[in-house]
């Protein structure tokens, strides 16, 4: 037989459950209310007591109202951050898988896409699948095969609240870890994340793909392009997530597509950007400049990473030598339409030009000695200094060292380099350029 406390502990807890039965949209919004002032930080056993044991009755409850109310556009913060406390609860595994087993997480998802509900709404559907994904690998297996992944992704890319961007990307880190049969999937998410455009989900997005890169060791090849293209954007926060990128992504077999695709931007096409000039019809020099402006970001940034990498790594600034990187560099310097751009070639090229004796040679000679001097006299303030025929001079450049490397492989340094850190990706890296040498000089 039950006691009397416990018959009137009981009691409560059915009327309780009654008044929240009979009650309207306001009075259980001040139920809410009382629940999260009186609850917040309880365990599992502490909801119970408070509840007479029926706790998992208030919950289906609450999963109830949401999943009849999500669709409306109403207010669900309260709510969800009453199934929050539920969920988070220390020893709350039974009260996750039921909200699990009536499809909450389909539900949370669901919220991400709907336009009418508010965007500090879908940031507590956020945290609530974080609890979720950290409870463990069946449970973020779970949230993948619900096509969260994309779901997640696509609300990234389209919130405008930074701060409920950085708990996505939370979420997004912790679907990465300890999630082998999915961590594939969340990769080319964040792969798809790059061309969108919201740069705080691009910086986010390529954060988290230097975390996810070194968790699953093989690259996917649209990162390349990804990557590079982000080098448009004008702001530097994102620019620099992608130069740190770029660093981590030569140390994979991408490598020999990636330094091709980094000195190529130094010589833009302005294919591009000619055919959506062509449909304005206006012959403004104005205009034009702001359809290359894109372009021009990109071969500024390109010419940073380059001397970066260069520096970082002496056999890579040898690699890039192979692919003409100073003839692209001059010409970068020749282009006054963007001075960031001649401001980072001419600082890159210094470089080149310091480590290397034949490029000093070539670079002097194409040059002239009045150019020459003004370069090595102050190379980051050579841009102010040069006319509009010094700047023909560098952009029309004939410079070609490769004709005086040794064609037939690699420096002895940058193969000892190599081998010393023997691995499948780094000797293909090598047989690539040796091929592409060889084909040269023939």
């Amino acid at each position: 037989m039950t006691s009397v406390k416990e018959q009137a502990a009981i009691s409560r807890l059915l009327s309780f459950l009654q008044d929240w039965d009979n009650a309207g949209k306001v009075t259980r919004s001040h139920i809410l209310n009382n629940f999260i002032e009186t609850n917040q930080g309880k365990t599992a056993p502490e909801l119970e007591q408070e509840f007479s044991q029926g706790a998992s009755l208030f919950l289906v409850r609450l999963t109830t109202w949401l999943r009849l109310t999500y669709m409306t556009g109403s207010r669900l913060d309260k709510l969800l951050r009453s199934i929050g406390i539920f969920l988070s609860a220390v020893s709350s595994n039974r009260y996750l898988v039921e909200f699990l087993e009536v499809g909450g997480a389909l539900t949370l998802l669901e919220i991400l896409a709907l336009k009418k509900i508010e965007e500090e709404d879908k940031k507590e559907s956020i945290k609530l699948l974080q609890v979720i994904a950290n409870s463990g690998r069946k449970y973020k297996e779970l949230i993948c095969e619900s096509y969260g992944v994309r779901s997640i992704a696509e609300f990234l890319a389209k919130s405008k609240s930074e701060e409920t961007q950085e708990e996505v990307q939370i979420l997004l880190d912790s679907l990465i870890h300890s999630n082998p049969k999915y961590q594939n999937q969340v990769y080319k998410g964040l792969i798809a994340l790059l061309p969108c455009a919201s740069p705080k989900a691009q910086q986010l997005s390529l954060q988290t793909l230097r975390t996810a890169q070194s968790i699953i060791g093989t690259t996917h090849p649209g990162i390349v392009d990804g990557v590079l293209k982000v080098l448009r954007t004008m702001h530097l926060e994102v620019q620099y997530e992608a130069i740190e990128l770029i660093k981590d992504l030569v140390n994979y077999d991408v490598c020999p597509a990636l330094l091709k695709g980094l000195v190529a931007l130094l010589r833009p096409s302005f294919e591009e950007t000619s055919k959506q000039q062509s449909q304005i019809v206006s012959d403004s020099s104005v205009l034009q400049l702001t359809a290359h402006l894109p372009l021009f970001l990109q071969q500024a940034a390109a010419a940073k990473a380059i001397g970066i990498l260069a520096r970082g790594n002496t056999s890579l600034a040898e690699e890039m030598l192979h692919l003409r990187v100073v003839h692209s560099l001059m010409a970068a310097m020749g282009n006054m339409d963007h001075s960031n751009s001649q401001r980072q070639a001419s600082l890159t090229l210094e470089y080149f030009v310091q480590l290397f004796p034949v490029v000093e040679e070539h670079v002097r000679r194409s040059m002239g000695e009045e150019l020459y001097k003004l370069f090595r006299s102050n190379a980051e303030d050579l841009y102010v200094k040069i006319d509009s025929i010094q700047a023909d001079i560098l952009a029309a450049n004939k410079v070609n060292v490769t004709k005086e490397l040794d064609l037939s492989g690699l420096s002895d340094s940058t193969m000892s380099f190599y081998f010393g850190h023997c691995n499948q990706g780094q000797v293909a890296y090598i047989t690539h350029f040796q091929k592409e040498a060889v084909e040269e000089k023939e």
